[in-house]
C-alpha cells in the first residue's frame, strides 16, 4: 500500500544528504562568513539535540555548542543552512534527526583542542559520549572539583589515562594534595595547565615547591598555572625544586621573593632548565656568582630561552668577526643584559649593510659594544660611515690632517684618510709620541705626509720599533729619512737586523747601511744582495727565520 509519509521520509533523507559535488569547498568557505544570528540558531539546534535527544548533561551540552566553532561551521556547510531565507535551526534539527554526529568532536574542541589535536583521541568504534562511562565520570569529577570545561584540553592531551580511572580514584588524588596543604584554587590552575600531578602517586616535589613559594611570597600559588602553559610537556617538579633551592642560597628572602614575582619564567620555563643553561653559559664566560645574581635581579621581560638564544647569537657574531676570546668575554661580562634583550642580525647581513670588513667592525664593537643594539632584527641599518661615532671620528681625522698641512678636501687628503686606522684622538697621541722620541714636530708632520700608514699602529708598537732602531746604532734622523720603517712588521725588522749583524760580524757586509737598504727590499732581493755573500749565509738566514717565527 502506498505510504505518503514513508515516501516523504525517504525524500527528506536524500535531500538532507551532504553534497558531494565540487561546490562543497566554496560552500564551506562561505560558512566562515555566516552571521551571528545563523551561528546562534545552529548552536541552539545542536544544544537541543545533545541535551534533549541524546540526554547529555545540560552544562556539557551547552559548553559543546558554545565552544566548538569548527564543528558548527562544518555542520552549517553540510546542511547548507547558512544560505539566505533558510530556517537554520529547523534545517540542522532535521539533519541531526537522520545523521548521528560523532559527539566526541565537539566535546574535545570545546575543551580547548583543535581538530588536528583531538583527531588521535577519537575512539575508533564509538560516536556517543554516554557510551564511554569512565570518560564522562572522570570528566564530571574534574568539573565538580572546579576545573573549567574549556580548559580541560591539556588534560586530554598530556594525560588521557586519567579518564580511564575507576570511579573515586581521581577525586581521591586531588583530596590527597589538599590534605598536604595545597589549596583547591592552586590545584585547579595547575591541573588545567600541567595535569601530570594526577598520574601515579602524590608528587611530593610539587608539594615542596608550593610550600616554598608560599613561604617566600607570602600568598597562595594559584598564579602558577598561567606560567606552566609555556611548557609543551609536563613540568618536572623535582627540577623546579632544585632550581628554587639553588637560587635561594644566593638571595635573602626579600630578594628571592621579588625575583620570583618579577620573573616567574626563570623557574617555570622548561621546569627551570633554561635558567640553569643560562647560568652555566654566563659562568663559562667569567661572570662570578654575585654578578649572575645581580643580572637575574635585573632580568628583562623576555622568555629565558629567547634571552639565551640572543646571547648565543651575539657570541656567534663576535666569533665570526674574529674578535679575540678575551675581548668576547669582556663584552659578554659587562653587557650580557643588553645583548640578551634583542636578536642581532646575521653577520653576513651586517657586513654587507654596514659596508665594512671584519677588522673594522671588530674595532667598532670593541670601542662601543652597545652599538650592536642598533643592528637588531627589524631595525634599518645605515652604512657604518654614516653612524654618529664614525662621523665624529672622521671629523677628528679631518681636523688632524689639516693640522699636518693637507689642503682641505684635496685628493691627497682623501686618499690618506683612508689609510689611517684609529680615531682622531688616537692619531694625535701617536704623533706626539714620535715627537717626544726626539724629532721636531714639523719633521714628524712631513714623515706622516710621506707615509700615512706609520700612524696606523698603537704607541706600544711604535715604541718597540724605535727602540730596536736605536739599539742597532741608528739615530732618529735616520728614521726621518725613512719613515716607512715604522710601517713594517716587528718580525721583519728583527729578522733583517739579526741577519745584517751576523753578516757584519763575518765580514760579509759593510757597516752603516741605510735603513731603507736593509728593510725595504724583498726577501728574495735581500738574499741575493747580502745573504749569499757568505757560504753559510743562507742556512743562517733560514735558522733565524724559523727562530723568530716560533717566538711570534
Amino acid at each position: 500500500m502506498f505510504s505518503f509519509r514513508k515516501l516523504h521520509a525517504q525524500c527528506s533523507f536524500f535531500l538532507l544528504k551532504p553534497c558531494q559535488n565540487p561546490r562543497l569547498q566554496s560552500t564551506k568557505s562561505a560558512t566562515k562568513f555566516a552571521g551571528k544570528a545563523t551561528i546562534k540558531e545552529a548552536q541552539a539546534a545542536l544544544l537541543e539535540y545533545l541535551h534533549s535527544t541524546r540526554s547529555l548533561n545540560f552544562l556539557d551540552a551547552d559548553n559543546m555548542c558554545r565552544n566548538s566553532p569548527s564543528f558548527i561551521q562544518d555542520l552549517l556547510a553540510k546542511t547548507h543552512s547558512h544560505t539566505p531565507h533558510v530556517n537554520t535551526k529547523r534545517c540542522i534539527s532535521r539533519y541531526l534527526r537522520y545523521h548521528p554526529i560523532n559527539e566526541f568532536e565537539p566535546f574535545f574542541e570545546s575543551a580547548g583542542l583543535s581538530p588536528s589535536e583531538y583527531a588521535p583521541l577519537l575512539p575508533p568504534h564509538m560516536i556517543y559520549l554516554n557510551d564511554d562511562v569512565l570518560l564522562m565520570e572522570n570528566h564530571q569529577a574534574l568539573c565538580n572539583f572546579g576545573v573549567p570545561r574549556t580548559k580541560m584540553g591539556r588534560v586530554f592531551k598530556l594525560v588521557p589515562q586519567v579518564f580511564r580511572y575507576k570511579p573515586g580514584i581521581l577525586i581521591s588524588k586531588l583530596q590527597e594534595y589538599e590534605k598536604l596543604g595545597v589549596s583547591r584554587k592552586t590545584l585547579i590552575n595547575v591541573v588545567a595547565s600541567n595535569p601530570c600531578i594526577l598520574v601515579g602517586g602524590v608528587d611530593f616535589d610539587f608539594v615542596k615547591v608550593v610550600e616554598m613559594l608560599k613561604s617566600v611570597i607570602g600568598k597562595d600559588c594559584d598564579w602558577i598555572g598561567e606560567h606552566l602553559l609555556i611548557n609543551k610537556g609536563c613540568c618536572n617538579w623535582r627540577l623546579v625544586f632544585h632550581v628554587l633551592t639553588l637560587l635561594s642560597r644566593d638571595f635573602n628572602e626579600k630578594q628571592f621573593g621579588g625575583l620570583i614575582t618579577r620573573s616567574p619564567g626563570l623557574i617555570f620555563e622548561e621546569s627551570g632548565g633554561r635558567v640553569l643553561f643560562l647560568i652555566g653559559f654566563l659562568l663559562k664566560f667569567g661572570l662570578c656568582v654575585n654578578r649572575v645574581c645581580i643580572m637575574l635581579q635585573e632580568f628583562p621581560e623576555i622568555r629565558v630561552g629567547k634571552f639565551l638564544s640572543n646571547l648565543r647569537l651575539c657570541f656567534l657574531f663576535l666569533t665570526e668577526i674574529e674578535m679575540e676570546a678575551s675581548e668576547i668575554g669582556r663584552i659578554l661580562q659587562s653587557h650580557c643584559l643588553v645583548l640578551g634583550s634583542f636578536t642581532i642580525k646575521r653577520t653576513i647581513t651586517l657586513l654587507t649593510n654596514l659596508n665594512v670588513g671584519k677588522k673594522r667592525l671588530c674595532r667598532v664593537v670593541k670601542d662601543d659594544p652597545l652599538i650592536m643594539k642598533r643592528w637588531a632584527l627589524g631595525r634599518r641599518i645605515e652604512p657604518l660611515v654614516n653612524s654618529y661615532l664614525e662621523f665624529e671620528s672622521r671629523a677628528l681625522k679631518k681636523e688632524f690632517m689639516l693640522s699636518l698641512g693637507y689642503e682641505e678636501n684635496s685628493k691627497a687628503m682623501n686618499e690618506s684618510i683612508k689609510l689611517f686606522r684609529g680615531r682622531g684622538a688616537e692619531l694625535q697621541e701617536r704623533l706626539e709620541f714620535i715627537v717626544n722620541a726626539g724629532l721636531d714636530y714639523e719633521v714628524v708632520c712631513k714623515m706622516i705626509r710621506e707615509s700615512p700608514r706609520i700612524l696606523s699602529q698603537t704607541t706600544d708598537r711604535i715604541n718597540m720599533k724605535i727602540e730596536s732602531l736605536v739599539n742597532e746604532g741608528y739615530a732618529m734622523s735616520d728614521l726621518a729619512s725613512f719613515p716607512s720603517f715604522l710601517s713594517y712588521s716587528a718580525k721583519r725588522v728583527k729578522l733583517r737586523f739579526s741577519m745584517y749583524n751576523w753578516l757584519k760580524t763575518h765580514g760579509a757586509a759593510e757597516a752603516g747601511l741605510a735603513l731603507s737598504t736593509i728593510i725595504a727590499c724583498s726577501d728574495k732581493a735581500f738574499e741575493k744582495m747580502y745573504v749569499n755573500r757568505h757560504p753559510s749565509g743562507l742556512q743562517v738566514w733560514r735558522d733565524l727565520k724559523a727562530q723568530i717565527s716560533s717566538m711570534a
